[in-house]
């Protein structure tokens, strides 16, 4: 397979009222310690949020491209552990993928979740480990907006879930919509099923995968992230997420209160958050 046989996505603009954002499952399954055994200067490392991300530097558009023109026309390793993130800046990575000259090889060390999953489909070879995962599903949005711009938005999501259900098409040979299906009801794929259904071609070594002890023992990371998936799952948008984390951040109690009354989080909601389970 090459990928002169994966379609190119049209570049699609944001909406306005309409943001992506990370399914609650994939942020609590997702763990961010994973890495590559050994690096080298012609692999790019997509490991964290796609887009802008609460925890890390996050991976964006413009990260991979710089990457991409240093690296030239070299084959090339593309080393993914993410949960997914920003769909827009997902569409533009798969693209640079997808058009770079030389051979791309995929090694999903951990979880390839949401968009991460389509940046995954750009590889000329993709390889899992036994114990990783694919998650396919329809695009994961916040959406703010009277009626109307609601059904505008589900017909955006729609278009977003077609194309996507033909990437995956594309390189599995399933019929696209029996993956919508799959798309549906969020679907988990492990490494094996992965192979088996032809996501990927391979199974990675076990020995190519490691732990970085220093985001396993970071324990403000792991607080936030906490924190992060535990307000999703309530219903807090992206963006109030964003504000009471940094909130957070600032150790002040007032900033905290001032940033939650703002973004109009229900008091409620947070008195809800340690009831919540995210397992």
């Amino acid at each position: 397979m090459t990928i002169r046989t994966m379609p190119k996505i049209p570049a699609i603009g944001s909406r306005g009222g309409l943001s992506s954002d990370i399914a609650p499952s994939a942020l609590s399954r997702w763990q961010m310690d994973i890495k590559a055994a050994a690096d080298s200067d012609v692999s790019v490392s997509i490991l964290g949020e796609i887009g802008e991300s609460f925890f890390t530097e996050g991976v964006t558009a413009k990260r991979i491209s710089a990457a991409l023109r240093s690296i030239g026309q070299k084959d090339i390793t593309v080393n993914i552990n993410s949960p997914g993130g920003d769909v827009f800046e997902g569409l533009a990575i798969y693209n640079m993928l997808r058009e770079h000259k030389a051979k791309v090889t995929v090694k999903i060390l951990g979880v390839a979740a949401s968009v991460a999953s389509i940046i995954a489909m750009a590889g000329d070879r993709i390889e899992v480990p036994l114990a990783g995962f694919i998650m396919i599903h329809n695009t994961y949005v916040g959406a703010l907006g009277d009626r109307h711009d609601l059904r505008e938005f589900a017909d955006v999501l729609e278009g977003f879930d077609g194309v996507f259900a033909d990437v995956y098409a594309s390189r599995t040979g399933m019929d696209a919509k029996a993956l919508g299906k799959m798309m549906d009801k969020e679907t988990w794929i492990s490494g094996k099923d992965a192979v088996e259904k032809g996501f990927a071609d391979a199974l990675l070594p076990a020995d190519e995968v490691a732990h970085d002890a220093t985001a396993a023992n970071d324990t403000q990371i792991n607080a936030a992230a906490r924190i992060h998936a535990l307000l999703a799952k309530g219903g807090a948008t992206r963006n109030e997420r964003s504000k009471l984390l940094n909130a957070f951040k600032s150790g002040t109690q007032n900033a905290a209160d001032d940033t939650t009354q703002n973004a109009g989080v229900d008091q409620g909601l947070l008195a809800q958050l340690s009831k919540i389970n995210i397992n």
